[in-house]
């Protein structure tokens, strides 16, 4: 039976409209998908707040935004214009049940196919739930956007899946991980199952191990309260290096289709080995910085507890037990403060048994494939030739035959992840959304790790503000055999 086509969204509500993730992320997608001519004419934005404001003095702070966060090269007064007209504006305190039915007022004049996106507090989720559900404008046409993090932990997860689908069915609920919507990122399926080079050798014969980094430049910022509750394995692991972990370990899926992919993932989320107290040593490390070289040390951020043992780095050993990929290591390694802001996949190919060329060149026996999603968006396969010279006829060099996004397909610019997400929420393509499942078994995995961690005798490591993370990292992966990739 053909599926009945998704229904298309007339109007958009964005709540924490004033926000960061708002202004800094959002706001300058709307404006690229406008520039685009990828909105339908009568589509409405509402932004809410709790700022008193009137619709001008709401764009104003729209216009604002763009000029910040858009290149001067790519503004463009027109389209500036159309974008502005848009917009309206609600003042709204989400905790206050009265607040709503302003805001009821206002949703009068919106298209009844609304989309809601809660770019907010996880603790305001079910305020705003009930409060829509008591001026009467869920639907079923309706869907609900959240953010990151879907809780803080497996149980508190739950809480919120259960909040949620206390008001909507799991087809009306999209949860956001804004590393799906990049386009090196859905260039993954494309690159693994459209091309038999890859496709064929995807597997534990051909791939000795996989490195998956997510290295930031920056600090804490002015998250202090938000991250040292968490920590980056909540920020960073369940939720980021998981996804990718997932899509470039998952079997074909049927179709491209939300529900196949999103099957697919789940299983690799259901194979992947728990971490236990025997296992810390020699597959889990976690570190915090400390002061480097012009950067301060997280525990001399301002405002922060000067006794505080969060980490902000980890590096890890996943296993994934099923007959793909036993016995391939896959080293996830996140953290803030490092040398350089890096987020890749490098995938090592094992070599031939037979080596024929000079010893010394030995460790450059196996090819490397690297998928970029920052700083560029591209994809590099290392491959060997003989370098020129008629004395050189058994030596080696590797070099890289690349693939860079902007470059080949000559594009103005590279769509931020939010660009392609939006599209999805009002096309009703849930494929690059996380369902249930892919939560709460990402929360439990990481769960485990940590309690094993809190009940271990592993201390907790530091590393310089600037560096590549600690040294314990280094032989975390050295004990094995292998080596981080560094540019």
């Amino acid at each position: 039976m053909t599926p009945k086509p998704a229904i298309k969204i007339e109007s958009f509500v964005l709540f924490g409209a004033l926000g960061d993730l708002s202004i800094r992320k959002l706001i300058p997608a709307w404006y690229y998908l406008e520039r685009d001519d990828k909105l339908n004419d009568g589509l409405q934005i509402l932004g809410i707040g709790r700022q008193e404001l009137t619709r001008l003095q709401f764009q104003e702070k729209v216009n604002d935004a763009l000029s910040t966060y858009v290149s001067d090269e790519y503004l463009d007064i027109g389209v500036i214009s159309r974008l502005l007209n848009r917009f309206d504006y609600c003042c709204c305190d989400l905790q206050k049940p009265n607040s709503y039915q302003e805001l009821s007022l206002s949703l009068k004049n919106l298209g009844k196919a609304v989309a809601y996106y809660l770019a907010i507090s996880p603790r305001l989720f079910e305020s705003v739930f009930d409060g829509l559900n008591g001026i009467n404008v869920l639907t079923s046409s309706c869907r609900i956007v959240v953010e990151k993090p879907i809780g803080f932990d497996l149980e508190s997860s739950k809480e919120i899946n259960a909040k949620l689908l206390k008001h909507f069915e799991e087809s009306q609920i999209y949860r956001i991980d804004h590393y799906l919507g990049k386009e090196t990122v859905q260039n993954l399926i494309t690159l693994r199952f459209a091309n038999s080079l890859f496709s064929s050798q995807w597997n534990s014969k051909s791939i000795d191990y996989v490195e998956i980094t997510a290295a930031e430049s920056v600090g804490i910022e002015d998250r202090w309260g938000y991250f040292d509750g968490m920590g980056q394995l909540r920020d960073m692991v369940q939720s980021h290096l998981l996804q990718l972990l997932c899509l470039i370990t998952m079997e074909p899926p049927n179709r491209l289709n939300d529900q196949s992919i999103r099957s697919e993932k789940v299983k690799v989320l259901e194979a992947l080995k728990p971490i236990n107290e025997k296992g810390i040593e020699s597959n889990f490390v976690s570190a915090q910085y400390t002061d480097g070289e012009n950067k301060i040390g997280y525990i001399n951020e301002e405002g922060v507890d000067v006794t505080s043992d969060t980490e902000t780095f980890v590096s890890i050993k996943a296993e994934i037990q099923n007959w793909r990929w036993k016995g391939v290591p896959f080293y996830l390694r996140t953290g803030k403060r490092m040398a350089s802001k890096t987020t890749q996949i490098v995938i090592h190919f094992k070599s031939d048994g037979h080596y024929i060329f000079d010893q010394d060149s030995e460790s450059l026996k196996g090819n490397t494939l690297i998928i970029s999603l920052h700083p560029s968006e591209s994809i590099s396969l290392k491959v060997f030739t003989k370098p020129h010279g008629v004395d050189k006829h058994s030596t080696l060099r590797s070099d890289p035959m690349s693939l860079d996004f902007i470059k080949t397909q000559k594009l103005l610019n590279i769509p931020s992840g939010y660009q392609s997400l939006l599209m999805d929420i009002l096309n009703g393509n849930q494929s690059l959304f996380l369902c249930k499942e892919e939560v709460e078994l990402a929360w439990e995995w990481c769960d485990n790790a940590l309690e094993a961690y809190k009940n271990s005798n592993q201390e907790l490591y530091f590393y310089p503000a600037g560096t590549n993370g600690p040294k314990e990292s280094e032989q975390l992966i050295q004990n094995n055999g292998h080596n981080w990739h560094e540019e």
